[in-house]
Order: C-alpha cells, then structure tokens, then sequence
C-alpha cells in the first residue's frame, strides 16, 4: 500500500523544512536555496554564479541531502570528454559486446563544478539532456530519471582556461543565480560554526535530514502547474520580453523559451506563498534571476558601466503594470 500524496498546505510546509535544513549548513544564502527550489517546481536548472568559496557547491549538496535524490556531481576540466558526461559504449570481455555504460548525467540532481572550465563541446553535451530529458548515443536515446536538475557553477571573476557558455546553454537554463559574499553578521555566524567544528564534508553531523523524496517533489511541481494565470498578467510577461528586444542598450532580447520560463518560475514563486494565481508582483520578483543571462548588452552600454540587472529594472520600471 502507498502513502499518500501530501496535500498542497503538507507540501508547502516540506518545501519550508527543506530550507531550515539547508540553513543548517549554509549562512546567508536564502535566496539561492529558494531559487533552487523554485527550480525544482518550475523544473528547470540552475546556474550559480559567485565568486570562490561561498558555498555554490556546498549549497547544492546540502540541498540534495533533504530531498533524498540521487546526486552526482562532475568537476568540469579542459580535459572532460563529452562521454565522461553522458556515458558511451564500452567493451564486455565477458559477453564479447559492447554494452552502453551511463554517465554520471543519469541522476535526478546533477552537479555540474565549474561549467565553464570545459571545452564547448563538452558543454554542448548537456544540450539534449537539460532540454529534453533524454541522452542519445549511438543512435539509441535513454530517457533520464524525473525528476532531473542540472545545477551548474561558475566563477564570474577568473577567466583564465575558462571557455563561456554558448547562449544556446545558457538559455536551457532556468535561472541564473548570484551568490554574494554573505553580510557581516551572516559570515560571523558562519565562523562561528566553523570554530564550534562544523565540517562541511560531514552534513549528518551538522544534523542536515532528509525531508521529501522524489514522489512528493513530483507532487509539489504539478500542485505549481495548476497555479492560474490571467490573460493581462500573461500579455504583460510579453510586453516585458518585447521591451528587452527593442531596448537600446542591448544586443540581444529575451527569446521565447525565456517568457516561458518566466512564466513557470513566477508559478512557482506564487505556488510557494500559497496563492491561487500569479500577479505582477510575482513575475517581477523572478524576473532578474529568469532572464539576466538569456540577454547581451551592447558593446557601447558596457563601456559605459551599465549592467544587465541595471537594465532589466530600468525595463521594468518602463512597461506598464496590468491593474
């Protein structure tokens, strides 16, 4: 006999443990772990951006430690090949044939480390798998395990042997997240732990516990799914993606995939708050994160110091609220 499926108020309560237990671990990082949970329920992936040592991945191994999902993690080098990903063909002595072996991509939660430090063909390997679920080799496809997530990190100051992501990639994935240097008081708790013998390699030691699995994640997304929107909050999604298009200070506006994804992520977010139905407010408050790597400023706009969040808010700011 199976358990039940929690209702939507059991769900929104895990999803809350879910964040206590990661704040077991780490300090001052509360808007990406709500990020990557709004990730899970929008299922999309996650970039995070920051620079070394606060927490990108420790973030994401506490996170797949309170939701009981399979986890691998791959260290991006300039020598990692395509099959070191996905998996490949390899040769049996015992039964004399070649047998597809799978690649650390076959997993719910995939920690892709420094991104950015491989080869884009590489990189370009995860194309099939973030977008449709799915890896094909040698003509055969296999499906991936749901959920799957595909949480990447980078540094955004250290561009020796590094390769950028093509805009293909970068617009497979959901959100960008920007971890910042924690506040004062945040960093002094922080050290306060480490004095009191907090090891981060050790999360059942720091207490970290499972909260959820994968059937009531799955749960919790199509609960998401159902949050409804109005005709005027989805026309304004697209005024704010046409508005990127035309703007003077960019190179390149949002695409199509990126007013989807915005969509999704607002569901989230209002799913989250316990609200029946997205509003306004709700698309603004995931606009940066959806859409502030799916976009280029002009060559003219960087010289002049103006940022991509800088813009998106003054865009914002300029396209009229649905009342």
């Amino acid at each position: 006999m199976t358990d039940p499926i929690p209702d939507d108020a059991q769900l929104r309560g895990a999803l809350d443990r879910v964040r206590t237990e990661v704040g077991k671990a780490v300090v001052g990082q509360d808007g990406a772990v709500t990020g990557l949970i709004i990730a899970l329920l929008a299922d999309g992936h996650v970039l995070l951006e920051g620079v070394p040592g606060v927490a990108k991945t420790l973030l994401v191994r506490t996170l797949s430690r309170t939701l009981r999902l399979q986890t691998r993690r791959v260290q991006f080098t300039p020598d990692l090949m395509p099959g070191d990903v996905t998996g490949s063909l390899a040769y049996d002595p015992r039964s004399g044939e070649f047998a597809f072996r799978e690649g650390p991509v076959f997993t719910n939660l995939l920690l892709a480390d420094e991104i950015n430090r491989t080869p884009p063909k590489t990189q370009s390997a995860l194309l099939e798998a973030m977008e449709e679920r799915q890896v094909s080799v040698d003509g055969v496809t296999r499906p991936l395990p749901a959920p799957f997530l595909v949480a990447a990190t980078q540094n955004p100051i250290e561009y020796e042997g590094t390769y950028a992501l093509p805009e293909a990639q970068l617009d497979r994935f959901l959100l960008k997240l920007v971890l910042d240097v924690p506040e004062r008081d945040a960093e002094v708790a922080m050290l306060r732990r480490h004095a009191d013998g907090f090891d981060p390699h050790d999360l059942a030691a720091a207490g970290v516990e499972p909260v959820l699995g994968a059937t009531d994640l799955l749960a919790a997304r199509a609960a998401a799914r159902r949050v409804g929107v109005a005709d005027d909050v989805l026309a304004y999604v697209v005024d704010l993606a046409r508005a990127t298009r035309r703007s003077p200070s960019m190179r390149l506006g949002v695409s199509p995939r990126a007013v989807a994804g915005l969509l999704a992520a607002a569901k989230a977010w209002a799913w989250l708050n316990g609200v029946e139905r997205v509003t306004p407010d709700h698309v603004q408050a995931m606009l940066l994160p959806s859409w502030r790597h799916r976009v280029q400023l002009r060559p003219e706009a960087e010289l002049e110091g103006v940022s991509v969040d800088q813009v998106l808010r003054s865009i914002v700011q300029q396209v009229q609220v649905p009342l």
